[in-house]
C-alpha cells in the first residue's frame, strides 16, 4: 500500500499492488496436477527399471546363444575329422576291392555336407560376437576374449507363487499403472477447472482516486475469475471429455497390459516342460540311431549290408547331436524368457540415497 499522491484531476491516487502469486485450491485443481506429475514420474522410472531387465535378458540370451553355436562348431570340427577318418579308412580297403567307388563318392559329400555346417556356424558365431559387443557398448570391430563354455544345467523351474503378487512386482505393470493414476487425476483436475478460482497474481496492480474505488476495482478482478468458467465453460466440459477418454484408454491398456503378462508367464513355463520332453525324446532318439549305426557298420564290412544304409545312419546321428545342442539352447531361451516374465524391479542409487 503507498501513500496517497497528489493527482492532477483532484482528490488523492491510492494505489495498491501485491508482489506474491498464491491461488487457494479450493477444489484440489493443484493437488489433482501435482500427484498427476508424480505418477508419470514415476511411470518413467519404472520404464527405465524395464529396459534395464530387457537389456540384461538381450545380453543373457546373446551371450548364451554364443556359447550354443561355439559348442555347435567343436562339434562339427569333431564330425569333420570322423569323417576324415572313415573315408581314409575306406580309401585304404578299395585297393583290395572290398569298397566300391560309389561308396567312397557318398562319404566325401558327407564330408563336405559337414564342411558346409561348419561354415555357417562360424559365420553365426562372428554375428553373435558382434551382437554381444554393441549391447556391451564396444565397437563390433574389436575382437575380444572369452572362455567356451558348455551350455548351464538348469535348476529347476522357480515356484511362481500367487501370480497376481508376480504380476504386480513387473515394471512394465507398474508403468502402465501409474499413467492410469495420472490420467484419473488429470480427470479430477479437468473437472475443478470447471469451478470458480480464488487466486492473487503477482501481475495485480491497481490504482483509484479514493479507498472505494480501489474495493470496486479489486470486487471486479475477483468477479472476473468467479465468472471465468462462466464464458468458457463449453471449452472447459470439452477438456474434462478429453481427459475421461485418455483415462478409459489407459485402463484398457493396463487391464492388457496384466493380460500380457500372465501369457508370458504361462507360454514360458509350458514351453520349457514341453522342451524338457522333447529333449528327452531327442536322446532317446540319439542312442537308438547310435546303435543302429555301429550294428550296419558291422554289416557293412562282414558284406552283409549296403553303405548307404551305414551313410544314412551316421548322418542321422550327427544331425541329431547337433540339434541336441540347439534344443538345449532353445530350452535356456524359454527359461531367460521366464526369469524375464518374472522380473520386478531393482533397488538404485536413487532410492538408497
Amino acid at each position: 500500500m503507498n501513500r496517497p499522491q497528489p493527482d492532477f484531476v483532484g482528490g488523492e491516487n491510492i494505489r495498491f499492488g501485491l508482489q506474491a502469486s498464491y491461488e487457494i485450491d479450493l477444489w484440489g485443481r493443484i493437488r489433482s496436477t501435482i500427484k498427476a506429475e508424480q505418477f508419470r514420474a514415476e511411470a518413467n522410472f519404472t520404464d527405465y527399471h524395464a529396459a534395464a531387465i530387457s537389456l540384461s535378458s538381450e545380453i543373457a540370451l546373446t551371450w548364451y546363444q554364443l556359447m550354443a553355436w561355439e559348442n555347435q562348431l567343436d562339434l562339427v570340427n569333431e564330425q569333420i575329422a570322423t569323417n576324415e577318418k572313415i573315408l581314409m579308412a575306406m580309401r585304404a580297403r578299395f585297393g583290395t576291392g572290398q569298397i566300391r567307388g560309389v561308396d567312397i563318392l557318398r562319404q566325401r559329400q558327407l564330408l563336405e555336407s559337414t564342411r558346409e555346417q561348419k561354415v555357417f556356424a562360424e559365420s553365426n558365431v562372428e554375428v553373435l560376437e558382434h551382437q554381444l559387443a554393441v549391447l556391451l557398448g564396444r565397437q563390433p570391430q574389436i575382437d575380444f576374449q572369452y572362455d567356451i563354455q558348455p551350455l548351464p544345467e538348469l535348476p529347476p523351474i522357480p515356484a511362481t507363487g500367487i501370480p497376481t503378487e508376480l504380476i504386480q512386482r513387473r515394471p512394465d505393470v507398474q508403468s502402465s499403472y501409474n499413467q492410469l493414476m495420472a490420467a484419473d487425476k488429470d480427470l479430477a483436475a479437468a473437472i475443478s477447472n470447471q469451478y470458480p478460482r480464488l487466486s492473487i497474481s503477482a501481475s495485480v496492480f491497481l490504482r483509484a482516486n479514493s479507498a472505494e474505488s480501489l474495493f470496486n476495482e479489486w470486487a471486479r478482478s475477483l468477479a472476473g475469475n468467479i465468472l471465468a468458467p462462466v464464458f468458457y465453460g463449453g471449452r472447459l466440459r470439452a477438456e474434462v471429455d478429453r481427459t475421461e477418454a485418455v483415462k478409459d484408454q489407459r485402463l484398457y491398456e493396463y487391464g492388457q497390459t496384466v493380460l500380457v503378462a500372465f501369457r508370458e508367464i504361462e507360454d514360458a513355463l509350458i514351453l520349457e516342460i514341453k522342451q524338457e520332453e522333447r529333449i528327452e525324446v531327442m536322446q532317446k532318439q540319439l542312442d537308438l540311431v547310435g546303435q543302429t549305426y555301429r550294428q550296419l557298420q558291422i554289416e557293412y564290412f562282414n558284406g552283409l549290408s549296403d553303405y548307404l544304409d551305414v551313410l544314412a545312419a551316421l548322418n542321422q546321428e550327427q544331425q541329431i547331436r547337433r540339434n541336441l545342442i540347439a534344443a538345449n539352447m532353445t530350452k535356456l531361451e524359454y527359461r531367460i524368457a521366464l526369469y524375464r516374465a518374472l522380473a520386478g524391479g531393482f533397488v538404485t542409487d536413487r532410492e538408497t540415497g
